[in-house]
């Protein structure tokens, strides 16, 4: 019965914004024509494929739900951080998984009996954002890998321009010799000024992507640097050393706030693993707080406490350097 009642939601939940982004479709909202997309669809009609270097990335390879997409700002900020993360997923396709999994956990928390329908519905929607959680926890990776590397690559730019390499095949040979994540984000702009870009404007785009404090002073570094002169490769080893001695000690203050990010844990893990363990071990103990009005307040405010406690003990031990 229950997974009858999952299909039918399913059902009725795809149909809904099928129907809402048809009906958006046809319409006809003004503004389409200011979009990449509207640009090739022209090219197309009129017989020629947009060059490559000009086409954009479509949010959802369904026609309708890209259309629908385009109309919302958090488009924009979503498709960001999935580049920013390194990941090769359309937001179209995040955007489905979240609604597939609210739905599923939708349906499955109402049919629980003991669970007021206001939690269910917070639940549901706290499930629905975890691919977008699981894209911040790939991107502040993916920048942490970058961080690490970048040092790295200075000191490596610093010897090709001390060999009597210039700039931009100095960044050419690092690109070549850096893993991945790092390699990919110079490789772009090397790819950028061997097609037109100066070094000043495709610096600037890999700062954007990479919004770390250490890349934004490499590129200030740069500008100034071709704006007034200097010795750049001695720059460029200080700057490598600055950036380790703060990876050094940021990872001393990781290390000594171990302890209270492991205590937080612990603290908001071991309430949920009693109350578990006591459901299969006391069902009739701890089933007065399912069954009675009052207790069904009780667990909305322990979990409101547990989420408050944990976000409370994470703040106090995120040591920032």
């Amino acid at each position: 019965m229950l997974a009858l009642i999952i299909i039918v939601v399913f059902v009725v939940a795809f149909l809904t914004a099928a129907v809402a982004a048809g009906v958006v479709w046809l319409i006809g909202l003004q503004g389409l024509g200011e979009t990449a997309g509207t640009n090739s669809t022209a090219l197309r009609l009129a017989g020629a494929e947009p060059p490559l270097l000009l086409r954009e990335q479509l949010l959802s390879s369904i026609s309708v739900w890209q259309q629908l997409l385009v109309r919302f700002d958090f488009v924009t900020v979503l498709k960001v951080r999935i580049l920013e993360a390194g990941l090769k997923w359309s937001v179209g396709r995040v955007t489905l998984t979240m609604l597939l999994i609210g739905s599923v956990s939708a349906v499955i928390l109402l049919a629980a009996e003991p669970l007021p329908a206001a939690g269910a519905l917070v639940a549901s929607l706290v499930a629905a954002l975890i691919p977008y959680f699981y894209i911040l926890h790939r991107r502040n990776k993916r920048f942490q890998n970058i961080e690490e590397q970048f040092p790295d690559a200075l000191d490596s730019l610093s010897r090709a321009l001390r060999a009597g390499q210039s700039f931009g095949p100095g960044m050419e040979l690092v690109a070549d010799e850096s893993p991945e994540p790092l390699a990919k984000e110079i490789r772009r702009a090397c790819h950028e000024w061997k097609l037109g870009l100066n070094w000043d404007s495709a610096l600037e785009n890999f700062a954007r992507r990479a919004p770390l404090l250490e890349i934004r002073l490499f590129v200030a570094a740069v500008v100034l640097h071709g704006r007034f002169g200097g010795n750049l490769n001695q720059i460029l080893e200080d700057l490598a050393k600055s950036i380790r001695d703060s990876i050094a000690l940021r990872g001393d203050v990781r290390s000594i706030s171990a302890q209270g990010r492991i205590s937080g844990t612990v603290l908001t893990i071991l309430p949920i693993a009693i109350a578990g363990i006591m459901l299969v071990t006391s069902p009739v103990y701890i089933g007065v707080l399912f069954h009675y009005p009052t207790g069904k307040y009780l667990i909305a405010a322990a979990l409101i406490c547990l989420v408050l406690g944990h976000l409370s003990i994470r703040r106090i031990v995120n040591i920032k350097v």
